[in-house]
C-alpha cells in the first residue's frame, strides 16, 4: 500500500481530521501487519480520517520485538511514513482491545506539519528550535526500565521542552526491551517531541487508595525511612495496616500489597484529601529493618518529602480514571466550542470547508502492567472505561515498566493524551 506523494505541509482541514488506528495478533509478525495494514486502508477511505499521514506510533508485544527491524521496515514501504516512535510491551493497546502475553501489534497514523515535531532518540538529541522546527513544547518519551539514572533521565527531557512537561512510559519486557525512534534502540530515552502549536489535553489518573494520612519523613538513610513526624516508620506503618505487631510470615502478603506514596513536602506534614493526585509517586516496599523500626522502598526519599502509606484498589482506579476523562471531555468540549464560535465570526470566510465531527483527532494512553487485563474487572475493562467516558476516538497505548507524566516517573497509574482540536491553528 502506498500513500502517494507526500504533501509536507497538510492543510488546516487536514490538521481536524481523525489519525487512524489498526491493531491485531497473529503469530507471525508479518501476516499481523497485513492485517492492520488492511484496516488502515478501510480507515483511509472513510472521509474523516487524515489524507497524508508523515508520522506512526507502532506498540508490539514481547513476540515480534526479534523482528522489530524488520517490522519498522515494512511499516516505512507499505505506509510511505518516514518517521516513527514506539517500543515493546508487555501488554499494548488499540481502541477498545488489550492484548496480553500473545504476538499482537498496534499502530497509529498521524499527520502533522513537519515543522511541528521532531523525533529523538540518543543518536540523535532533540535539537531546539531553527527555521523549519518551532521548538518542543512537550514529547512522548519511551525508555528502557534497565537504564541507570532514568528518573534524572526524565527530568532532563522534561527540561528540554518549553512546558517542563513530558508524558509516555518505560517500555516492558521479560527480555530485550526495545524502543523505536526512526530506528531501533535499546537503553536509555526516545520519542517524538511536538510544539506548542499541537494542542494536547490529558491528565494523569492513580490506582491506589491511602490507608494512612500523609506525614513528613524526618529521618532516612538512603532508602531506608527511619523516622515518620519524628515516630518509628515501621511502627506507623503497622498502624496504618491495623496491626500491633510485626509478624512476618503472616503479614508478607499485606507488605507486598502497601506502597509509599511520596510527594514533595515540608517540615510539617500537612492534611490532605483521599484522593491522590498528580504530586505523589507510588514507590514499592521492598523490606523492613525491624532493629531499626525502619522501612525500606524502592525509591530516593529525603527528609522533608511526605509519604503515605496506600494500596491498590480497583475501585479507586476506577473512580479516578473516570474523573480524568471527565476532565478530558469537559477541555474538548470547551474547546470546541470556541473554535465553533470562532467559525461563527468567519463564516463568510469557511463557508464551504469541512468541519471536524469529533473534539479529538486521537489518543495515546499509558498504562502501568499491574493494572491491565483482570485488574479492572476483565479483559480490555480498563479501556472500555475510557471509552465509555471519553467517547469514541483513535486510540493507542501500552502497559509500561513505569508511567512518565510532568518530569517524573510514576508506577500503578494511566497517563492519557488526546491530540485535540485547537481553536487557535
Amino acid at each position: 500500500m502506498s500513500s502517494g506523494p507526500f504533501d509536507p505541509s497538510p492543510s488546516l482541514h487536514h490538521f481536524f481530521m481523525r489519525f487512524i488506528t489498526a491493531h491485531s495478533s497473529h503469530t507471525h509478525w508479518t501476516a499481523a501487519l497485513e492485517q492492520a495494514l488492511g484496516q488502515v486502508a478501510r480507515a483511509r477511505a472513510q472521509p474523516d480520517t487524515i489524507a497524508r499521514p508523515n508520522l506512526g506510533i507502532v506498540y508490539f508485544t514481547e513476540a515480534f520485538a526479534p523482528a522489530a527491524e524488520a517490522l519498522l521496515a515494512a511499516l516505512r514501504a507499505r505506509t510511505g511514513v518516514a518517521h516513527w516512535v514506539g517500543g515493546v510491551g508487555v501488554g499494548i493497546a488499540a481502541d477498545g482491545q488489550e492484548y496480553f502475553d500473545q504476538p499482537a501489534l498496534a499502530l497509529m497514523l498521524l499527520q502533522i506539519p513537519l515543522r511541528d515535531f521532531r523525533v529523538f532518540s540518543g543518536l540523535k538529541p532533540l535539537a531546539p528550535a531553527s527555521t523549519g522546527w518551532r521548538g518542543a513544547e512537550t514529547a512522548l518519551v519511551h525508555g528502557d526500565p534497565a537504564t541507570p539514572d532514568m528518573d534524572d533521565l526524565v527530568r532532563d527531557m522534561a527540561g528540554r521542552t518549553a512546558s517542563n512537561r513530558v508524558w509516555g512510559g518505560l517500555v516492558s519486557s521479560r527480555q530485550a526491551a526495545v524502543q523505536i525512534a526512526d530506528g531501533v534502540f535499546q537503553g536509555g530515552i526516545s520519542g517524538v517531541a511536538f510544539s506548542a502549536r499541537v494542542a494536547l489535553a490529558g491528565g494523569l489518573t492513580q490506582g491506589c487508595e491511602p490507608v494512612g494520612p500523609p506525614r513528613a519523613i524526618t529521618r532516612c538513610t538512603q532508602n531506608v525511612i527511619y523516622a515518620l513526624d519524628g515516630e518509628p516508620a515501621l511502627g506507623l506503618l503497622l498502624r496504618d495496616l491495623g496491626e500491633e505487631v510485626l509478624e512476618l510470615p503472616r503479614l508478607a502478603p499485606r507488605l507486598r500489597a502497601t506502597l509509599a506514596g511520596l510527594s514533595p513536602g515540608v517540615a510539617e506534614a500537612q492534611p490532605m484529601p483521599r484522593h491522590i493526585g498528580a504530586e505523589t509517586s507510588m514507590r514499592h516496599l521492598i523490606g523492613v529493618d525491624p532493629s531499626g523500626r525502619g522501612v525500606a522502598i524502592a525509591g530516593s526519599p529525603e527528609p522533608g518529602m511526605l509519604l503515605r502509606f496506600c494500596r491498590r484498589d480497583v475501585h479507586a482506579a476506577r473512580r479516578d480514571l473516570i474523573r480524568l476523562c471527565a476532565e478530558v471531555r469537559e477541555e474538548l468540549e470547551q474547546r470546541r466550542e470556541a473554535r465553533t464560535a470562532t467559525t461563527l465570526q468567519h463564516a463568510a470566510a469557511s463557508a464551504g470547508a469541512p468541519q471536524a465531527s469529533v473534539p479529538a483527532r486521537g489518543a495515546v494512553y499509558v498504562s502501568c502492567t499491574g493494572r491491565g487485563g483482570a485488574h479492572f474487572g476483565g479483559p480490555s475493562a480498563e479501556l472500555a472505561l475510557v471509552r465509555q467516558h471519553l467517547g469514541d476516538m483513535p486510540l493507542i497505548g501500552f502497559f509500561a515498566a513505569a508511567e512518565i507524566a510532568g518530569d517524573r516517573l510514576y508506577g500503578y497509574t494511566g497517563v492519557l493524551t488526546v491530540f485535540s482540536e485547537d481553536p487557535a491553528m
